[in-house]
């Protein structure tokens, strides 16, 4: 890593005026693994590019056509896909480990479709579907198609969507869920994706304290996340941190929920109390 430290670099890629996808993902790669460093950075743009030059050349493409080729390279000749099997891991959610083992969550292998086309040239976008992500080829409001990377670029009908989003969450489809997703979403998303596996694991709360001050490093994210660290800090035993934090959060909530905002301040007397 140069001068700038991997949260430095998160921060400014974060607030860069076209936010580079693939450059987020490798600094939340940095946090999971110091020891990579730039070179772990490199050799996973460096992959990106050989995947890119292993494209069939067209002068031009249709977006099923930009699917086929994908699908081919990535998904048959490469095999990137995804089992249920790699929920379980925190790898499936770092993008230099999904280019090293071909595995991952549906979310990091559509970013490797995604930025594997984009680097083509293909007019590509991720969707964020409730409990599945996807990607699309072509115009979302025009010629479009929608391929699952996590199956390996599975062609999907409306009707194959709908049933992803009925299975993951019980809902009904809406033209809002098929919106492209911009890349600082897709990177929050990823964070939440890391925050849960860790949660599920309480002798991991250094991981869900780093995705945590990652997303609070995004320009939106959810004001909870504040109180998600503050808890954490407690968690760890950074008791008058935990405590300051809490009181600081409560402070935000309290013109819009007093009662809530009574209880935090309460949380904050309890982990100073653990001092004693």
């Amino acid at each position: 890593m140069d001068s700038k430290t991997a949260r430095e670099r998160f921060a400014e890629a974060a607030r860069a005026e076209r936010p580079d996808l693939a450059l987020l993902c490798l600094l939340i790669n940095a946090e999971a693994d110091p020891e990579a460093g730039e070179h772990g950075i490199d050799s996973a743009q460096v992959e990106l590019d050989r995947l890119t030059g292993m494209l069939p050349f067209a002068t031009q493409r249709t977006p099923a056509a930009w699917a086929r080729a994908l699908t081919g390279l990535l998904g048959e000749q490469e095999g990137f896909h995804g089992t249920p099997a790699d929920y379980r891991r925190l790898e499936s959610s770092l993008l230099s480990e999904v280019l090293r083992r071909r595995r991952g969550l549906p979310i990091l292998l559509s970013v490797v479709w995604i930025e594997v086309a984009r680097r083509a040239g293909a007019p590509v976008y991720g969707v964020a579907l409730p409990g599945h992500f996807i990607v699309g080829f072509g115009d979302p409001t025009g010629d479009h198609v929608l391929v699952d990377p996590f199956a390996g670029g599975r062609l999907l009908t409306e009707h194959d969507v709908e049933l992803l989003v009925a299975g993951a969450t019980g809902a009904t489809l809406s033209e809002t869920m098929l919106r492209p997703a911009d890349p600082l979403e897709i990177v929050l998303r990823i964070l939440g994706n890391i925050r849960a596996w860790a949660a599920a694991r309480p002798e991991r709360t250094d991981v869900q304290l780093w995705a945590v001050e990652l997303s609070l490093l995004l320009p939106h994210h959810p004001a909870r996340l504040r109180y998600e660290r503050a808890r954490l800090l407690v968690d760890r035993g950074d008791f008058l941190g935990g405590a300051a934090e809490l009181e600081e959060y409560a402070n935000t909530v309290a013109p819009m929920d007093p009662k809530a905002a009574e209880t935090i301040r309460q949380e904050a007397h309890t982990a100073r109390a653990r001092l004693n």
